[in-house]
């Protein structure tokens, strides 16, 4: 088994927030990042993608493919945009980074398997100290 990784980068404003809760509460449990402005992150994103290696091109997916991909399913949606309100795919969703992480993994996952691989983790950095990695429903 072969993994190969590939990473980019996106900027996008958010706030964790319930709105069911009051403010106090928001703050309570979220601290600044319920600020009601927003607040913004510039993103890193590693996807990583295993399988064999196919004899006929060396590749485990060939990534021209995995960047068009990522780019269209993920980067244009979600660069320089509100999570909260621009994102189809965070749509009535928490918007941390967890929940960020987990969607993107079901916005790539059918794609890159229908390349005859697999999809093994997505790492999204939100700070230089803080990241998430998804390795999938471990029902799968």
């Amino acid at each position: 088994m072969l993994y190969i990784t590939r990473k980019e980068r996106f900027n996008a404003a958010h706030k964790l927030f319930r709105q069911e809760w009051s403010d106090e509460k928001n703050m309570e449990v979220f601290g600044k990042c319920s600020n009601p402005n927003w607040h913004g992150h510039n993103y890193d994103l590693y996807v990583t993608v295993k399988g064999k290696i196919n004899r006929e091109t060396g590749f485990v997916i060939d990534l021209k493919f995995l960047s068009k991909l990522i780019k269209e399913m993920v980067i244009d949606k979600l660069d320089h945009k509100n999570v909260n309100l621009d994102v189809d795919f965070m749509a009535g969703r928490m918007a941390s980074t967890e929940v960020l992480a987990e969607t993107i993994w079901q916005q790539l996952e059918a794609p890159i398997r229908s390349q005859g691989c697999q999809l093994h983790s997505i790492k999204l950095y939100e700070t230089e100290n803080n990241y998430v990695e998804y390795f999938g429903d471990e029902n799968h």
